[in-house]
């Protein structure tokens, strides 16, 4: 069975979490950091989302967006699978982050 749609107001700002499994810390440098930050710009720009607040924590994100042309969806997926590549080639791993 198919997961229902996500119903967006393209007025209201969508608050997106994103967490390392277990609680694990996905952040382990200062590197990383500006790393994650330009993977979201770069996913923004592609998506026409609009990022408004965020904070990155050691094993964990928020940030607010506004609705996305290309899906914010679309966006998230990205920005994660650019982390995890870059998380597990440099600390030589495995797997889900």
């Amino acid at each position: 069975m198919l997961r229902k749609l996500r119903f967006y107001l393209p007025v209201l700002p969508v608050h997106i979490m994103q967490r390392g499994n277990n609680c694990q810390a996905v952040f382990f440098d200062e590197q990383s950091y500006l790393n994650y930050l330009a993977w979201l710009r770069d996913g923004a720009t592609k998506y026409g989302c609009r990022v408004h607040p965020y904070v990155l924590m050691t094993n964990h994100v928020h940030f607010l967006v506004m609705r996305c042309r290309g899906g914010i969806g679309k966006m998230i997926q990205m920005l994660g699978r650019d982390h995890v590549q870059y998380y597990n080639y440099g600390y030589k791993r495995m797997g889900t982050l």
